[in-house]
């Protein structure tokens, strides 16, 4: 019988507070103005343990978005069976949930790198969904992937800027009325 390592629980929780720390500092400052010590002291770690975890403040940012975007990876229905309408509603409940993460990333103007990063990540989702339906269209794959991407982010972006004013049952609801109005998916049966 195999067994699982355990993840210490102080690991957890060291590497839980780094990553906030790291995040209310994004929040407050440029990428390029945040040091390993503000992230230590706000952390209430040293700094020591902070390089233990991460090689600097960069690879932080992006374990950071990598482990949040395969998050939203696991939402995805690879097979394309799925109803993408079923797919939107865990998406909002992840970002709520995961607020000071999108909220730092998306309502400020440092956040490029993600930006581009999450809106080719929906890009390339969305055109293998369209790839796999065979359905013939007169719009092109990758211009319909392009437009459902920006239509997303933006509305995240919206949502996120403005506190979250909707719940994410709603906002789900509402981007996929969008998309079914403007011809973006075919409508299911």
């Amino acid at each position: 019988m195999k067994t699982v390592p355990r993840i210490d629980r102080r690991i957890i929780r060291t590497k839980e507070a780094i990553t906030k720390a790291f995040l209310e500092l994004f929040a407050e400052k440029n990428l390029e103005q945040i040091t390993i010590n503000d992230i230590a002291d706000r952390a209430n770690v040293n700094r020591g343990t902070v390089y233990l975890h991460y090689n600097d403040k960069y690879d932080l940012l992006d374990k950071l978005i990598d482990d949040h975007l395969n998050q939203l990876i696991a939402f995805c229905d690879p097979s394309g069976d799925t109803p993408i309408v079923s797919e939107l509603l865990p998406v909002f409940l992840y970002i709520r949930d995961h607020f000071l993460f999108f909220g730092a990333m998306l309502s400020t103007t440092r956040a490029v790198v993600f930006r581009h990063r999450l809106l080719e990540f929906v890009s390339v989702n969305v055109q293998d969904k369209l790839d796999q339906r065979n359905t013939h269209s007169e719009i092109d794959h990758v211009l319909n992937a392009q437009f459902v991407a920006s239509a997303f982010v933006g509305l995240v972006e919206w949502w996120i800027q403005h506190n979250m004013p909707h719940p994410p049952e709603f906002m789900a609801d509402q981007l996929w009325k969008l998309f079914e109005k403007n011809e973006v998916f075919p409508a299911q049966k």
